[in-house]
């Protein structure tokens, strides 16, 4: 993938791509408003979504290009950063706006009603940011045992480095999203959830996703409400819930078989037992064990 030149090279980006069978396009930090705006243009013109983890363009930018879905929560609108400049990414990539932006202030809520009026989606990835809390995040050995030794010494290096080390202003920016996640959810917003395995090791696909359920529930959220933002919620925003999201007659037996109760217990969200994929179930114990001290090879 080449970087961008201007609008026109954005436009035929997402044309070739698009007549490639791609059904879904995610702008990056980089872009500007101009190739942001022409790359929206396109894929809607062919009924496609786009999404974007922005820096450079702010949430409310984004917003009134018309841009279908913002990821990673409030943590990269980079809108109040200070010294901002039109179509930069400033190197604070957000966290000075959202550690300012205190849920029910008329900052938050001025963006909010923006969005939900505009239909934009939002999608939480509350796993990789938890990472940069302090000594937050759970240390599961279920976790570390699928790491290569060399991933995980890096990740524990890490981690313990963060912690002699806190960030106050980034923890602050941490505890604002979790209110402004449940705020967006309770204006109407379509709030959708995913891990985003990136950084530095500490979020592994699969056991992440279990974690940002849990997350949304340490955000305020039921765990029957957490539950449908990491299913339901996709699957709308997909144009898809008559196919996939819930179980019921008719769907794709896409689902994972667990042990408790995880509307009372949101931790039993972790006991899987079977996973399906059209309709033939995987044992998860075997299939754990099958990536036991692999994850980070390549």
């Amino acid at each position: 993938m080449h970087q961008l030149k201007d609008a026109d090279d954005a436009r035929r980006t997402v044309a070739f791509w698009a007549d490639q069978g791609v059904t879904s396009f995610k702008a990056y930090m980089n872009i500007t408003r101009a190739e942001l705006g022409a790359a929206i243009a396109e894929a809607h013109r062919r009924g496609l979504r786009i999404t974007g983890h922005l820096c450079a363009v702010t949430y409310p930018e984004a917003a009134a290009l018309g841009i279908d879905d913002l990821e990673h929560g409030f943590f990269v609108n980079t809108q109040n950063d200070p010294g901002k400049q039109p179509d930069i990414c400033p190197a604070t990539t957000g966290t000075p706006t959202l550690a300012a932006m205190a849920p029910g202030g008329a900052a938050a809520t001025a963006l909010i009603a923006d969005l939900v009026r505009r239909h934009v989606a939002l999608t939480s990835t509350l796993p990789v940011f938890e990472q940069q809390v302090a000594l937050h995040a759970p240390l599961q050995p279920r976790v570390m045992e699928v790491l290569t030794p060399e991933a995980r010494e890096a990740y524990l290096y890490a981690r313990n480095a963060r912690a002699t080390r806190p960030n106050a202003e980034f923890e602050r920016a941490w505890r604002n999203d979790l209110g402004l996640e449940r705020q967006f959810v309770a204006a109407g917003g379509l709030l959708l959830a995913g891990p985003d395995p990136t950084g530095n090791g500490g979020v592994v696909p699969g056991f992440g996703d279990q974690r940002e359920v849990e997350l949304l529930v340490e955000a305020g959220f039921s765990p029957t409400e957490a539950i449908r933002i990491a299913t339901l919620s996709g699957a709308v925003y997909l144009g898809l819930p008559d196919r996939i999201g819930t179980v019921a007659p008719g769907k794709d037996a896409d689902l994972v078989v667990v042990k408790g109760d995880p509307a009372s217990s949101i931790a039993d969200i972790e006991q899987v037992e079977i996973t399906f994929r059209d309709g033939v179930g995987y044992d998860s114990a075997l299939l754990i064990a099958s990536v036991r001290g692999r994850y980070g090879e390549y």
